[in-house]
């Protein structure tokens, strides 16, 4: 027969031994295991929407970061190389990139010539909107800058001098696309837009301003 465990006194007065009270306070029961997870699913159905809003925005943000670095790039390339750099955006790909303006210099045109030319493509649940420019001038650069590129798509031309031709939008949202199924706001967008004196793209501080359009 095991010998007993070392004696304790209890607050009643009584004596029971450490393998007693080691018993007395074992883990979690059943139903309190249960009532737990019970509890937590709960939790997680109710801030399940409100998570996917997050997450939802986040990739919006992201997405609208990474156009504007691809702009920035973009003037770095045209000044360092001293060579037009066409910034492109096609809607209907869920894609944007950039290319140098091969035939400025007698090289050839496109994204395909140019050895550093990037391309990133949005998550499916994300879709582009253009604001274009409405001067009849900047509708013709568009042309001419879609035609130097060889692609149907809207086109911001940065030329050497690291300015941008006008013929760029005006605006680009990025915004969840309804056709997920999920209920799209007009304030889930994300815009970048021209700076005030037209030298840069920006995310504006008041994303008021762009939710009619």
């Amino acid at each position: 027969m095991p010998a007993p465990g070392p004696k304790t006194m209890s607050p009643t007065g009584k004596t029971r031994t450490r393998s007693a009270d080691a018993r007395g306070r074992a883990g979690f029961t059943l139903i309190e295991l249960i009532l737990v997870m019970a509890v937590l699913a709960i939790v997680l159905m109710i801030m399940a929407p409100s998570l996917g809003n997050f997450f939802r925005g986040r990739t919006l943000d992201s997405e609208a970061r990474r156009f504007v670095s691809l702009t920035r790039y973009a003037e770095s390339r045209a000044v360092s190389e001293g060579s037009p750099m066409l910034l492109w955006i096609d809607p209907q790909l869920r894609a944007y990139g950039l290319a140098e303006e091969l035939s400025f210099s007698g090289g050839g045109s496109g994204a395909q010539a140019d050895p550093h030319a990037v391309e990133y493509s949005v998550g499916r649940e994300v879709m582009m909107d253009i604001v274009a420019p409405v001067s009849a001038a900047a509708r013709r650069e568009q042309a001419q800058n879609g035609a130097r590129l060889g692609r149907n798509a809207t086109v911001i031309r940065f030329q050497p001098d690291g300015f941008m031709g006008e013929g760029g939008p005006d605006a680009i949202a990025f915004r969840p696309d309804p056709a997920t199924g999920r209920r799209v706001d007009p304030y889930d967008a994300v815009w970048v837009a021209k700076t005030y004196n037209q030298l840069h793209y920006e995310i504006p501080t008041n994303q008021l301003v762009y939710v009619r359009r």
